[in-house]
């Protein structure tokens, strides 16, 4: 695995959004060397492309699309994160003032010693005062 992929890039690469030619860099590393994720992206992912449709960003045809090609991508889960939920991840979250989802992201790439990949500011200004190197 070559880096640590949150899923707020994801989603902005899977929508479309101004993710800009960083994320696809980071898309096209995900997708030649691997990536490893907390077992709660799976969900994050789902859940934004669901909202995507019920806000008629999207229809459904073009989710399900998008997350058949997501899961042909070398990405893994790793099932520790939720052995330090209440551990590293919570201390991480109370000290950089994130959300838990967003330190288990944190925690992840500091354990593994793997580049973030995200768009998420407040993620990414922990992970830069962390010393973990961003992709994005």
């Amino acid at each position: 695995m070559n880096l640590v992929l949150d899923s707020s890039a994801v989603l902005a690469w899977l929508l479309d959004e101004e993710a800009g030619e960083a994320m696809t860099v980071a898309m096209t590393r995900a997708a030649i060397l691997g990536a490893v994720v907390p077992t709660l992206w799976f969900y994050e992912v789902a859940n934004g492309m669901q909202m995507a449709v019920r806000r008629k960003r999207i229809d459904a045809r073009y989710r399900d699309d998008a997350l058949m090609r997501l899961g042909r991508l070398r990405i893994g889960a790793d099932a520790f994160s939720d052995d330090v939920v209440w551990t590293a991840t919570l201390s991480l979250a109370e000290r950089h003032g994130l959300t838990i989802y967003d330190a288990a992201f944190l925690e992840l790439a500091q354990r593994r010693r793997l580049p973030l990949a995200t768009l998420d500011a407040d993620l990414a200004s922990a992970a830069r005062r962390d010393g973990v190197e961003l992709v994005l």
